[in-house]
């Protein structure tokens, strides 16, 4: 009687083998790396003035805010309507609304300039909601004061 051989396949050969079948037909659809241009760029920029609601230049106001009553005195630089620089003062005397106060005025250049006066709105800032209701004050004057006739 012939004797039964057994070979013993490993599966490698066969999952290298399905995985080239199944990566093939992908190669396929990737295109090449660059594509050229079928119509000429359009051009998005146009030379139309813009025009602000603002006067340009520095505005100063004093808002209050809070029971003692508090407040910080806000200088800001605007220019075609948007904030460029600004400056708070944080005059308190106690500890502890100072320290809420230089956070606040810490931060705030990062949450305003380079946008729109229109669109400034602080609720809350470095966990200060005094001094936001103060900001805002000064902002409501600043904005009144900077409207063109």
């Amino acid at each position: 009687m012939p004797r039964k051989t057994t070979t013993h396949l490993s599966r490698r050969p066969y999952a290298a083998i399905a995985l080239t079948a199944a990566i093939s037909p992908l190669a396929a659809c990737a295109g090449p790396a660059t594509v050229p241009p079928t119509t000429a760029p359009q051009e998005t920029e146009t030379n139309v003035p813009q025009t602000s609601a603002y006067v340009d230049g520095e505005h100063s106001a004093r808002g209050w805010y809070g029971s003692l009553p508090s407040h910080q005195d806000v200088t800001l630089t605007i220019d075609d309507g948007a904030v460029t620089e600004v400056q708070i003062t944080t005059p308190a005397e106690d500890e502890t609304s100072l320290g809420y106060q230089q956070r606040f005025a810490q931060a705030l250049p990062g949450a305003i300039i380079g946008r729109s006066l229109d669109e400034i709105a602080i609720d809350r800032l470095a966990g200060a909601s005094g001094c936001s209701e103060g900001f805002m004050n000064a902002l409501t004057q600043i904005r009144e004061a900077a409207t063109k006739n």
